[in-house]
């Protein structure tokens, strides 16, 4: 049998299928039944309007073949005016928007139309562990991202609000983003992932309603964490005209399009009620403000997305939590390096859930 592939013995150890099988094996073992607070699916899926209009979708004859490769052109248009009305961006759907298989598929494909094997691109340390992943298909170097007085690269990912540590963006970090790009001929990739989920009486800050963002990079928008669609695979790539050209033109030698029913259910979730975007956020920051008390005392924080960063005491590490309290946690040192010490929660839970897992968790940091 002839060796794998280099490309295929570069990837890094899958982050989050590691995680969840060593949370199954804890909680199939005797004992007191195990918490996950360490997951990062969300527990309601979408309005029931999104859901019906799938399967409505689904029933017409007309739809069961290959979709146009490049996405309905209303559904493009939908992405545009959400960007418009809640952003302050405005789009052209033809050229700036780019409909993909959800936004993962968007990380690997960023890098293969930026990057040649052998640069470099910067990643957020702390940050989202497919970022990685990327870097590996692109036979790039990883390195980490220590601000904007250091060098340029090829390419730069960015995540606010964040993914680990719960971050929601700076004040005029975007701006000095898009000039330090402007020097360095970085391209830079915005994941807005846990866009709309933001705390405290934020606005959703979008990169590219910063001047100048469109000319050195794009954004991610996910209906997952908006919409509660995690696993439909629907998302979009929008900004900077040529980024979008080249990411639909490597989509149309390897997808044939996405099931046809799935883009009609996203048109209805864009385009009808947004009261459940609102239901949702206000339900993850309710469920912030009781962690935060829970965490009191220890060092924490989650101004966005749907977690909490917390700093471990210490003696307390996650396998302890996991061992004597039966509560899972994320450790964060799978971010980066430089998230060694901290552990991230979820929220994106059942209230009940999530009360009985923090009783845990204080009792632990309590001792």
């Amino acid at each position: 049998m002839r060796p794998r592939p280099e490309r295929v013995d570069r990837l890094p150890q899958q982050y989050f299928m590691a995680l969840l099988s060593r949370v199954a094996a804890a909680a199939a073992e005797d004992g007191v039944p195990l918490i996950d607070l360490g997951r990062g699916n969300p527990e309601v899926g979408p309005p029931p309007h999104v859901v019906e209009a799938l399967a409505s979708s689904a029933a017409r004859p007309d739809v069961h073949g290959y979709a146009p490769f490049r996405g309905l052109p209303e559904l493009k248009e939908a992405v545009a005016a959400r960007y418009r009305d809640v952003y302050g961006v405005a789009l052209d759907p033809r050229r700036e928007v780019a409909v993909v298989p959800g936004t993962k598929t968007a990380l690997m494909e960023f890098a293969a139309v930026t990057v040649e094997r052998g640069e470099t691109i910067l990643l957020p340390d702390p940050g989202y562990p497919d970022y990685f992943s990327a870097v590996a298909l692109a036979g790039a170097r990883a390195a980490s991202f220590d601000g904007f007085d250091g060098p340029g690269a090829a390419a730069l990912y960015l995540n606010f609000p964040s993914n680990p540590t719960a971050a929601a963006v700076p004040d005029g970090f975007f701006a000095e983003a898009v000039a330090w790009a402007e020097r360095t001929r970085t391209w830079i990739l915005h994941d807005f992932a846990y866009g709309d989920l933001v705390f405290d009486g934020r606005a959703p800050a979008s990169f590219l309603a910063a001047d100048g963002a469109r000319d050195v990079g794009i954004e991610l928008f996910s209906m997952s964490k908006t919409y509660g669609m995690a696993g439909w695979r629907l998302g979009f790539v929008v900004g900077n005209a040529e980024l979008v050209a080249r990411i639909e033109l490597v989509q149309d030698h390897v997808f044939g399009g996405i099931f046809r029913p799935v883009q009609e259910a996203g048109i209805a979730a864009l385009t009808g009620s947004q009261d459940s975007v609102e239901d949702r956020r206000a339900a993850y920051e309710r469920r912030r403000d009781r962690a935060l008390a829970a965490l009191a005392g220890v060092e924490a924080q989650s101004e966005g997305t749907f977690f909490v960063w917390f700093r471990l005491p210490e003696e307390l590490t996650v396998e302890r939590l996991l061992d004597e309290r039966r509560v899972a946690v994320a450790p964060g040192e799978g971010f980066g390096a430089r998230g060694a010490g901290w552990a991230r929660l979820s929220l994106a839970l059942t209230d009940e859930t999530l009360d009985a897992g923090l009783e845990r968790l204080a009792a632990a940091l309590a001792e």
